[in-house]
């Protein structure tokens, strides 16, 4: 069994697209109407058969509320790894990205985390 599609909830999905693909560096692999919303899957650029992130409308009350509560406090909704931590912390910086914590070292992983402003904290991690 393999992970092939992992979603993340997101307020607004263009906001969303444009966010993860402009500011964090992902690729667009799908963009499917689907009703009101768009089935919407984005890819490493390293890895573009590898699994892919589906930036899911937080259209249920359970979903607005869930995001809401681990966003408050605290809680990244997901974690992406890097290579460089403090290279990448510097270049989301340039790009105008808020982090919530800078690079700090815990254990044998060095971790940051940023507001991906469609309401969700997310981690990135240097093993």
């Amino acid at each position: 069994m393999n992970i092939i599609v992992t979603s993340i909830f997101v307020q607004d999905q263009d906001k969303a697209l444009e966010f993860y693909t402009e500011k964090l560096g992902f690729v667009k692999k799908q963009d499917v109407p689907m009703g009101k919303f768009r089935w919407i899957t984005l890819v490493s650029p390293n890895n573009q058969e590898g699994t892919e992130l589906l930036l899911e409308p937080n259209d249920h009350p359970a979903a607005q509320e869930y995001q809401k509560k681990i966003f408050n406090d605290g809680i990244p909704a997901t974690m992406f790894g890097v290579e460089d931590i403090q290279m990448e912390y510097k270049r989301l910086l340039e790009k105008g990205v808020k982090f919530t914590m800078e690079p700090t070292k815990m254990g044998e992983v060095t971790i940051a985390v940023l507001n991906d402003t469609s309401g969700n904290l997310i981690q990135i991690v240097q093993k």
